[in-house]
């Protein structure tokens, strides 16, 4: 078994309201950066996995996310992995 730094990107779904994601939108065009179109503010998480296979390891965290990380009703995620030793 390898081990495996998995990272997951969580934000809220498009087309759902992100208040966070709204107010730091505002704060950036009320300092001068009007090029920002949308900011959606979500969460980054970092697991070190054992597992048999960089797969394996995805498909164990994408179940951790489907069970407790996200909320599959009102978030999106992507997941990433990386061999660390």
């Amino acid at each position: 078994m390898s081990r495996y730094r998995v990272s997951v990107h969580i934000v809220p779904r498009k087309g759902l309201l992100d208040p966070q994601g709204k107010a730091v939108s505002d704060a950036l065009h009320a300092l001068g950066f009007p090029e920002v179109e949308d900011t959606r503010i979500g969460r980054h998480l970092v697991l070190d996995v054992r597992a048999d296979s960089a797969a394996a390891a995805e498909t164990a965290v994408q179940a951790m996310c489907d069970k407790l990380l996200a909320n599959p009703v009102t978030e999106d995620y992507q997941i990433a992995s990386t061999v660390t030793a």
